[in-house]
């Protein structure tokens, strides 16, 4: 019987590593073939390229992101062909199954949890006797009715086989994504999240682990997500793991780990502020809320003050890029109270920030009890609250308008000069600022269309403009400044107009070209021509002193000369200043 395993991926550049274990469980007594598609692919799409495989049995790894978009592939499918055997399995439809099983009647099984040995144990009754009552964590269909075999003993992980090693994966692995499990379970119990449903953590073979990490590197994957709960809840083993991924690391491979900041070391810090590559490291990190009373409802134990010390040491490493998670619409927390989370762990200057909101998941303690806190919520995936006792629906906006600016203006890092200084000290507090424009986009109309770079900072200038800013020719300085320094080549037309005439401008470039030390001796050393300097570099003035200001972080309201080069050999930028009435050689 031809099988095929196959899932919606939130986009292309993710794998599944869930159809992969199954696949390898299932070798060599079955073939599988292994079909990823995204959700952005129309479905017929889809479907043709699943009815040309010819499956007799399909399988699907559901989640919340794919879970309606590939309700209607199986429609389409089993209409096709009524014979085909259709089995689906991962989170989503692990919890209500017998909803899912009357809400699909397409579906002829639902793996319930842990799928490894209860997919094979499937394929065996399907190629044998057919009694499903064979199987250990399945929901069937028997006589018109859907019946129940409760999960046995959990695999034994140190026997797994690897699903890292098929060869039609390694032409992809350097341009997508690949997850890496080395342990299941979380020792937390978090009422929101699915993994405090599992007791305990369990280990694979450490050395087997290894060897795959090995076997990635050498056919070139460069992006690996350990996909672990709390990566460092064994403090030995995530030091060993740290170790071992900076002795044999290739150039250019990143590795992200998912850790629990308050339960770090600092002697694990240092370690790693001391022998990790820079880059080589990502932690995502789950704060969710510094609400103690919200952190209590949840069951969710975290000391934010360890927390705090972990993120900073990290960051005063300058080794690793840390991306921080919040949740909106936790328990008793209303809109002050997120107010107060935000600017608690936005003073922390992660490099990301996620404000996400809460999704009342299947099987999850919070969605069993959301009448205690009024929780009101969407009916399909992903649940997301619409409001409860303490947030209504128009904070819930709010907080959305926040997110919209905080992702498009901090967490891809277009201006981070100017943001940094808006927050600062031009705003009460960073959420403030991120309120007020968030709100302001909002009004204009520009969620609902795509921005050019050009346009983020007209629209914050604009924002900034329209709110009477006294420190508005400060900030569009730093605007500025930020545009060019971030720019690979040389901007063919900026979003400002020019400030120096062609006199003036030809002016300071024969000053220079007399002089090339004014703007310092790193800039001398390139020794650049007058047609270098016309064709690679931009001229800028910025009414404040730029290099006291990079040094100091105090504004000194007297005008810069910023001349930007555009290296186009190096594909490198490079920015110099000197204040106007002295050029003072300071490389900024």
């Amino acid at each position: 019987m031809k099988i095929v395993l196959s899932t919606l991926n939130a986009k292309y550049i993710h794998t599944s590593l869930s159809i992969r274990y199954l696949k390898a469980y299932a070798e060599p007594e079955y073939e599988v073939e292994l079909a990823e598609y995204t959700i952005k692919d129309p479905s017929m799409n889809i479907v043709t390229d699943l009815h040309r495989k010819k499956p007799e049995i399909l399988g699907f790894s559901c989640y919340i992101w794919n879970i309606e978009e590939t309700i209607k592939v199986i429609k389409m499918m089993k209409k096709i062909n009524p014979s085909l055997f259709i089995v689906l399995g991962g989170p989503e439809v692990t919890y209500d199954t017998k909803e899912w099983m009357e809400r699909i009647p397409e579906v002829d099984c639902i793996i319930m949890g842990e799928g490894e040995q209860s997919f094979k144990q499937l394929l065996d009754e399907l190629h044998g006797e057919r009694n499903f009552t064979n199987v250990s964590g399945i929901a069937f269909r028997e006589n018109n009715s859907v019946q129940f075999k409760p999960q046995r003993n959990k695999v034994d992980l140190k026997e797994l086989p690897s699903p890292y090693r098929f060869e039609e994966d390694i032409s992809q692995l350097s341009k997508r994504v690949t997850y890496i499990e080395t342990s299941r379970g979380c020792p937390f119990s978090c009422q929101f999240c699915l993994s405090s449903i599992e007791v305990g953590v369990r280990y694979f073979d450490r050395e087997k682990i290894k060897d795959d990490i090995r076997y990635l590197m050498n056919n070139g994957a460069k992006t690996i997500k350990f996909v672990d709960r709390t990566f460092n809840i064994s403090r030995s083993y995530a030091m060993e793991m740290f170790q071992f991924l900076i002795d044999e690391h290739k150039p250019g491979t990143v590795f992200q780990f998912e850790i629990t900041a308050d339960i770090m070391r600092p002697e694990v810090i240092q370690f790693l502020n001391d022998n990790a590559p820079k880059g080589l490291f990502r932690f995502e990190i789950g704060v969710q809320s510094t609400n103690d009373q919200t952190n209590e409802l949840v069951m969710r134990r975290q000391n934010f003050n360890k927390l705090t010390r972990t993120v900073t040491m990290v960051k005063e490493g300058q080794k690793i890029d840390q991306h921080l998670d919040l949740i909106a619409g936790l328990p008793e927390e209303d809109y002050n109270s997120f107010k107060k989370t935000f600017n608690d762990v936005f003073k922390l200057r992660p490099e990301e920030l996620q404000l996400g909101f809460l999704k009342m998941l299947r099987g999850t303690g919070l969605r069993l009890r959301a009448a205690d806190h009024d929780y009101v919520y969407m009916d399909h995936s992903p649940y997301e609250i619409l409001k409860n006792n303490v947030l209504s629906f128009e904070d819930i906006i709010s907080i959305k308008q926040v997110e919209d600016v905080l992702e498009k203006y901090w967490n891809d890092h277009r201006m981070d000069e100017t943001i940094e200084y808006l927050v600062s000290n031009v705003f009460s507090s960073p959420f403030d600022f991120f309120q007020e424009f968030g709100t302001f986009w909002d009004e204009k109309g520009w969620t609902r269309i795509g921005h050019q770079l050009e346009d983020l900072y007209k629209h914050l200038h604009d924002f900034l403009e329209n709110a009477k800013n006294d420190d508005l020719d400060i900030v569009s300085g730093l605007m500025r400044y930020d545009y060019l320094r971030n720019q690979k080549y040389k901007p063919r037309k900026p979003w400002w107009n020019d400030a120096l005439t062609k006199q003036e401008r030809s002016k300071i470039y024969r000053s220079i070209l007399d002089n090339p030390l004014i703007l310092g001796k790193e800039f001398a050393s390139k020794q650049l021509s007058e047609k270098d300097l016309f064709k690679h570099t931009v001229l800028e003035t910025i009414p404040f002193n730029v290099n006291h200001y990079l040094q100091t972080g105090k504004m000194i309201e007297e005008d810069s000369i910023v001349l930007v080069h555009y290296d186009p050999i190096q594909s490198a930028t490079s920015v110099y200043s000197a204040v106007s009435n002295e050029l003072d050689s300071k490389v900024s």
